[in-house]
């Protein structure tokens, strides 16, 4: 095992050691290669599984919870008014404030239907992911769209300042756009780096003039455009601050574990 499949492995068990309850009836499980080791370490707590329901976010992640002998519910088979009692999900970028990008895997609509559903979303990612700013490394926002309308929503990004954006294609390029289990289209839309709400206090302009976006600005810009399914930038409030004014969950994680190359792991905690 490489050194940072190792780190994926070691964030993934301190997460689910500090997080996973025991007493777990109904448990979100999202998408991405770290999460091969989320459920590892499921598997290794060595408790009674056998009445508990986990909720994949997409056909991998389903694969995934069958393979390792666990019961796979589809988010529409839940019962109505279930609340899950925890999710964990991966990141492919995640900041100061804890907002993440998602859907460099394409199923970013699923894992924000599972966040919002969860008492808590913990993400679980190596030491790459973590920047002071969205958009930093990772240089995208993932955005599902209607495939009638990829072209218009094409448009209406570039008007907001994208760099570029683009259709995703399939692996093999005759096979044309990539369809997400949803059958819509990705488009990943490149940006300037993301500026945190404490940067716009501080004076700078996150309105989009010259390209240049607050997080949860952008994200509710986007999410406006007719034909978007979903956007990629998980922000707002964590699941706690959601229940306080009587919503179910957040699309903010109330903690980020980091994988770090030594082998020890980062702890990063949502604002109380």
């Amino acid at each position: 095992m490489d050194s940072v499949e190792a780190s994926k492995q070691a964030a993934a068990k301190v997460a689910v050691q500090n997080h996973y309850p025991a007493d777990a009836k109904w448990v979100g499980i999202g998408s991405g290669t770290t999460i091969v080791y989320v459920v590892d370490a499921i598997k290794a707590l060595g408790v009674d599984t056998s009445l508990t329901r986990f909720v994949p976010t997409g056909y991998q992640s389903k694969q995934l919870i069958t393979k390792a002998g666990l019961t796979a519910v589809e988010f529409d088979s839940i019962p109505q008014g279930t609340v899950l009692d925890i999710a964990f999900d991966g990141a492919d970028e995640v900041d100061d404030d804890l907002n993440c990008i998602k859907g460099g895997g394409a199923c970013l609509f699923q894992e924000k239907l599972v966040a919002l559903q969860a008492k808590a979303f913990i993400c679980v990612a190596d030491s790459r992911k973590s920047q002071s700013r969205l958009l930093t490394n990772w240089k995208y926002i993932p955005i599902e769209v209607a495939p009638i309308a990829a072209y218009r929503v094409l448009n209406k990004l570039i008007e907001l300042g994208s760099i570029k954006p683009a259709i995703r294609l399939s692996s093999t390029a005759k096979e044309g756009p990539l369809k997400t289990d949803q059958g819509f289209f990705i488009i990943d839309a490149p940006f300037k780096p993301l500026l945190l709400p404490s940067d716009v206090k501080a004076g700078k302009d996150g309105s989009g003039v010259a390209g240049v976006w607050e997080v949860e600005t952008l994200a509710r810009k986007i999410k406006a455009i007719p034909g978007v399914l979903e956007v990629g930038i998980f922000s707002g409030l964590t699941a706690p601050q959601a229940q306080a004014v009587g919503s179910i969950g957040g699309q903010k994680p109330v903690a980020a574990y980091f994988g770090m190359p030594d082998g020890s792991v980062s702890v990063r905690k949502a604002a109380v």
